[in-house]
């Protein structure tokens, strides 16, 4: 699996939207993210994660759930998810998940839930996977990995 571009909206520190487009670093897909204390560089595995496990632990620290996700810094309208484009076996697909959050209204004053969400795109044209449980073992069987896997091969700790 190479990711080609990581789109955060809300997430985390990131409180607009953020796209970092891995395919601008070359084909090998083995990437070094560096940076200060604090700029960051951990949201980016935990983005990755989330998006396709719907699983924001990983192997350098604990997990963050639901509410967790949303960044403090965001404007109340503005919609929190997570979205990756990857490679897997020369073919492109990708994943959006949004965590529940509160949001203002659509129809009158207040706040109100969204529910979390879930979408899986394929390469061919099948209908998307838009049922959390569905994304969830798609995820796990395309790519031969469950979460545990995945966050012991994808990030080695300074």
């Amino acid at each position: 699996m190479r990711p080609l571009k990581l789109i955060m909206s809300a997430f985390g520190p990131y409180a607009g939207q953020t796209v970092i487009d891995f395919s601008q670093l070359g084909e090998q897909g083995l990437y070094l993210i560096t940076g200060d204390t604090g700029a960051g560089k951990t949201v980016i595995f935990d983005a990755v994660s989330y998006a396709l496990y719907a699983r924001s632990d990983h192997s350098s620290g604990g997990g963050r759930e639901g509410a967790m996700l949303r960044s403090q810094y965001a404007d109340a309208d503005t919609p929190t998810f997570v979205e990756l484009e990857f490679s897997f076996r020369g073919k492109c697909y990708r994943v959006k998940r949004n965590p529940e959050y509160r949001r203002p209204a659509k129809r009158g004053t207040g706040m109100t839930k969204e529910k979390a969400g879930a979408e899986l795109y394929y390469p061919d044209d099948r209908v998307p996977v838009t049922r959390m449980s569905e994304v969830d073992k798609s995820i796990v069987e395309l790519l031969g990995l469950n979460h545990k896997q995945f966050t012991q091969i994808t990030m080695i700790a300074q």
